[in-house]
């Protein structure tokens, strides 16, 4: 009985994290080689993606700072250059990310599930387009490597939170 116990639980769990795996996927890092790795994976545990915050310059994206439901993320990045900020509605997602880079990124767009654009940056480089892999997810956090300049992006996308107590 003891081991049809055990061996029900071990297929529960093996089960559960099968179901993980077919919702988060991640595209990146898009960007050059150098600056100091960061991840936002621990913000998204206080919520979605609720505002975003770009520096930009004459030619590159500078700096970035996203709040996940109402706490913002560390900036990281340089403080050279114009300060963007770019709220979402509530329940709206990032459900694409375009932009451009070489040595260091160039340009950002998230593209909403309300149809909004919303653009930073120049538009030379090499492309790149970001979605994720699976149906009905979003993006829940970033990730990637800064100096004085946002260096590499990586984005990292699963479901949309169904519980969340500080949005």
């Amino acid at each position: 009985m003891l081991t049809i116990a055990l061996l029900a639980l071990l297929c529960a769990s093996a089960s559960a994290n099968a179901i993980q795996l077919r919702s988060s996927s991640f595209n990146g890092e898009y960007g050059g080689s150098g600056g100091q790795r960061f991840s936002h994976s621990g913000n998204q545990l206080e919520g979605p993606i609720t505002a975003i915050r770009v520096r930009v310059n004459n030619y590159y994206i500078v700096g970035l700072q996203v709040r996940y439901g109402k706490v913002w993320s560390d900036y990281v990045g340089g403080k050279q250059g114009d300060l963007e900020e770019i709220f979402l509605y509530p329940g709206e997602s990032v459900i694409q990310v375009s932009g451009k880079y070489k040595r260091y990124l160039r340009k950002l767009v998230f593209v909403t599930d309300q149809h909004r654009y919303l653009a930073f940056g120049k538009d030379t480089g090499t492309s790149f387009n970001a979605a994720p892999l699976y149906p009905n997810t979003v993006l829940r956090f970033i990730s990637g490597r800064a100096g004085s300049l946002i260096n590499a992006i990586g984005l990292h996308w699963d479901y949309y939170p169904s519980e969340c107590s500080s949005c």
